[in-house]
């Protein structure tokens, strides 16, 4: 079990330009596939907002929870929160998903928030490892 000293020790780790640098890469991806998902008409949050309630308040921790871990468990874990997230944005009809996008299309109509899961799982171990190499390389002291 994990305690919740753990849980926080992970977050007294990080600088507020860390955590910045994590604010800032999720929300403007966020943006930028929420704008692709409505211009491919693939699926799209109902409300703009949405991209910080689930990008920011979301993945962000569950991001910084998993970074110390291989990319593999940081994908398998990142594909169990995403899995979560998914079910409950289309259960809630929080999220659109646009009728016969290309998903859709490809993979059938009972696949759709599987693929999505396994696509934006992939965020986790991408971002884990892009964020760590801006820290070393651009932000080092």
């Amino acid at each position: 079990m994990i305690s919740t000293s753990l849980i926080m020790s992970k977050f007294k780790d990080l600088t507020v330009i860390e955590i910045l640098v994590y604010v800032v890469f999720f929300s403007a991806t966020g943006f930028i596939m929420n704008t692709i998902g409505q211009e491919f008409e693939i699926a799209k949050f109902n409300n703009w907002w949405q991209v910080f309630t689930c990008y920011i308040l979301y993945m962000v921790p569950v991001a910084i929870l998993i970074r110390d871990y291989s990319v593999f468990n940081q994908y398998a874990y990142g594909l169990v929160a995403m899995g979560v997230l998914e079910f409950a944005g289309y259960a809630l009809e929080t999220s659109y998903v646009y009728p016969n996008n290309i998903l859709i299309q490809y993979f059938g109509p009972y696949t759709f928030a599987l693929a999505m899961s396994l696509f934006f799982a992939l965020y986790f171990p991408f971002s884990n490892w892009l964020i760590k190499l801006i820290n070393d390389r651009l932000l080092a002291k």
